[in-house]
C-alpha cells in the first residue's frame, strides 16, 4: 500500500484544481471589473468555481484511474453533482437574498438616522453562474488529466 499522498493523483487533481482556480479569480475579475481584487484568493463564488474544479478534477482522475465502472466513480460523480447543483442554486439563491437584504438594511438605515440601526452588510457573492460553472468543468477536466498522466501515467 502505498502512503505517498503525492502519489494519490485522485486527490492531488482535486486540490491542485481547487487552488489553481482560487489564484485565476482575481485576474479573470480584474479583466471584467478594471480592478484586482486580492480578496478573491480566498472567497467562495467568482470566476471559475473552485469547488466545480476540484470534483471534475476527483471525478476524472478517478475514472482514468479506477475507471467508470467503480463505486469510487459513482461516489465521486454523485458528490460532483451535489457540490455543483449547490453551488449554482442553493448558494447563488443565498446571494440573492442577501443582496435584498443589504438593500433593506440600507433603508432602514436611512430611516433611523439617530442611530438606531445599523445596517450590517452580508456577503453577496456565494454561488455561481452557468459561465462559472463552465469554466470550473473546463479547469478541472484539464487539471484532472494533466495531473493524472503525470503521476499514474494514461
Amino acid at each position: 500500500m502505498n502512503n505517498d499522498v503525492l502519489a494519490n493523483a485522485p486527490f492531488v487533481s482535486a486540490a491542485l484544481a481547487f487552488i489553481i482556480a482560487q489564484l485565476f479569480k482575481p485576474f479573470i475579475n480584474a479583466i471584467f471589473e478594471r480592478r484586482l481584487d486580492w480578496n478573491l484568493l480566498l472567497s467562495t463564488g467568482g470566476m471559475p468555481s473552485s469547488h466545480t474544479a476540484g470534483v471534475i478534477a476527483l471525478v476524472t482522475s478517478i475514472g482514468f484511474t479506477q475507471g467508470v465502472g467503480t463505486v469510487s466513480f459513482a461516489i465521486a460523480a454523485t458528490f460532483a453533482a451535489i457540490v455543483i447543483h449547490d453551488a449554482m442554486g442553493i448558494r447563488r439563491a443565498a446571494g440573492r437574498q442577501a443582496e435584498v437584504i443589504n438593500e433593506w438594511s440600507r433603508i432602514l438605515s436611512d430611516l433611523h438616522r439617530e442611530g438606531q440601526f445599523t445596517p450590517e452588510n452580508l456577503k453577496t457573492m456565494l454561488g455561481h453562474s452557468f459561465s462559472q460553472i463552465l469554466g470550473g468543468i473546463l479547469l478541472g477536466l484539464l487539471v484532472g488529466l494533466a495531473v493524472t498522466d503525470k503521476i499514474v501515467g494514461l
